[in-house]
């Protein structure tokens, strides 16, 4: 098979933290037909790269087949992104206006040097990676304040002010919230950590949603979904809340969505927001029919667990959608392990099992990945490490994140696409009708392969051992 190439030579891009080579375009033509073939190689020497003709075969059928169905369609993507932590708010905050304005057209802009971010995760308060704890009605030790009169964003004040500015490069983004604590006056304990909500305050506490929704609609920013709570099956972190499924469904059937119903709030409600391996968490809430009809869907993390506990809660109920919240990289990782590792089962795994979202955990911190609360992460890894006013560094979970997000925007639908032993995959076809496939190679040698699209070969390509790649066409 004969491929005529067309390409141009790659220009340096400098983009703040150091130089990315973006091409001004490279497609390769197979029978009048184009594919762009975008790389990150596990040993970092290359990073979200466009590839030239040498990694385009010719086809053979000794090859493995990727094959590709476009007529079998699943769900509808909303996005790709991150938690925009208030920590992550400060340290971009400390780079100088121009880098800073910069640095947020590339992540949140469409243009060609941009990773076009689609999704974002808020704290309701505090998480862990903000530099204090703080709740958005705190009071002194020993009062209380059920009318909620002492509510106020004010501690929140900066991370607004970013999200007004994301919300001008990109309008449409959309945003999920969850508390890591109600306020200590609220919990059993009196503490930001642990601790479980008092009965009495479930009412209180249904209305503190309620005013975070709409003060933050007074600001401009629609949260799109909210989930009752972050980890509510691991209270050692500081802030947190002990929140069993009883409780969860009790709170949301009794409180949360008759008032969200009242005061006619649209935003979603979605359960659980924890880890894989405990699905019958969100089975026992959603078989329960009262509180059932205010929940939207479920969503999930993987520090423990498999990926497919997303499919099981799907085919209990597949009318409800699925949320995949977060994943961390930490300070011990490497990059082989983290790209091919979070690939595999952030990206794929959770589209392929039906989430509508996939994100990573934090979006920034500094050298010394802070700031933390005291007791909080002290391990998370940024996307992005800002090390002086005029520096920053991309992370191996920038990539992780911009080989979807930069070419699968919301409204994206993902299509039937085969896998082998060695390469993992998700097919996807975009509102403008392109279509994207992601691949992983686990295996550390190179593997070629056939793309076979709705029965018709498409090109081959050689992807290099422990590598992920996205091609468009």
């Amino acid at each position: 098979m004969k491929f005529h190439n067309l390409y141009s030579f790659f220009i340096g891009a400098t983009l703040l933290g150091g130089v990315v080579l973006f091409p001004l375009s490279c497609t390769v033509r197979d029978k009048g037909n184009e594919v762009e073939y975008w790389l990150t190689k596990g040993d970092g020497s290359v990073k979200l790269q466009l590839q030239n003709q040498s990694r385009f075969i010719s086809h053979s059928d000794d090859f493995q087949s990727i094959e590709i169905d476009a007529a079998q369609k699943f769900q509808y993507v909303d996005g790709f992104g991150y938690t925009l932590t208030g920590g992550s708010v400060e340290v971009i905050n400390r780079l100088s206006p121009s880098k800073r304005k910069a640095l947020l057209n590339e992540l949140f802009g469409s243009g060609q040097n941009s990773i076009s971010i689609s999704y974002l995760r808020l704290s309701i308060g505090a998480s862990d990676l903000d530099g204090e704890v703080f709740s958005y009605n705190d009071v002194p030790e020993g009062q209380t304040d059920p009318s909620l009169s002492k509510f106020s964003l004010i501690k929140d004040k900066a991370l607004i002010s970013m999200l007004k500015e994301i919300l001008q490069i990109n309008p449409a983004i959309k945003i999920i919230a969850a508390p890591w604590s109600a306020p200590v006056w609220m919990k059993d304990n009196g503490k930001s950590k642990g601790g479980s909500l008092r009965p009495e305050f479930y009412g209180v506490y249904a209305n503190y949603f309620v005013k975070y929704i709409q003060a933050m609609k007074r600001e401009g920013i629609t949260i799109d979904a909210i989930t009752p709570q972050n980890e509510p099956l691991h209270p050692g972190n500081n802030p947190s809340l002990y929140m069993p499924s009883e409780q969860q469904k009790h709170f949301i059937r009794q409180y949360l969505g008759p008032a969200f119903r009242s005061h006619k709030i649209n935003t979603k409600i979605v359960i659980y927001d924890h880890n894989c391996n405990k699905p019958e968490y969100v089975l026992d809430i959603l078989k329960d029919p009262d509180a059932y009809q205010y929940i939207d869907g479920s969503a999930f993390h993987l520090y423990e667990g498999e990926i497919s506990a997303l499919s099981t809660v799907h085919t209990a109920f597949p009318e409800k959608n699925l949320y995949f919240t977060e994943q961390w990289t930490g300070s011990k990782g490497t990059f082989n392990e983290d790209l091919n590792w979070h690939t595999k089962n952030v990206i794929i795994g959770s589209m392929r099992n039906w989430s509508t979202i996939a994100l990573e955990w934090n979006l920034a911190n500094d050298q010394e990945y802070k700031p933390h609360t005291e007791g909080g992460c002290t391990e998370c890894k940024g996307a992005i490490t800002v090390s002086g006013r005029e520096d920053f560094t991309r992370n191996v979970s920038y990539y992780i994140i911009a080989h979807a997000s930069k070419f699968i925007p919301a409204g994206s639908q993902r299509i039937a696409s085969t896998q082998t032993e060695n390469l993992s995959t998700a097919a996807f076809q975009t509102p403008a009708g392109k279509t994207v496939l992601i691949v992983q190679n686990d295996s550390k040698s190179d593997e070629n392969f056939n793309i076979i699209y709705n029965g018709k070969n498409k090109t081959a390509v050689i992807i290099p051992g422990n590598s992920a790649a996205t091609y468009i066409f």
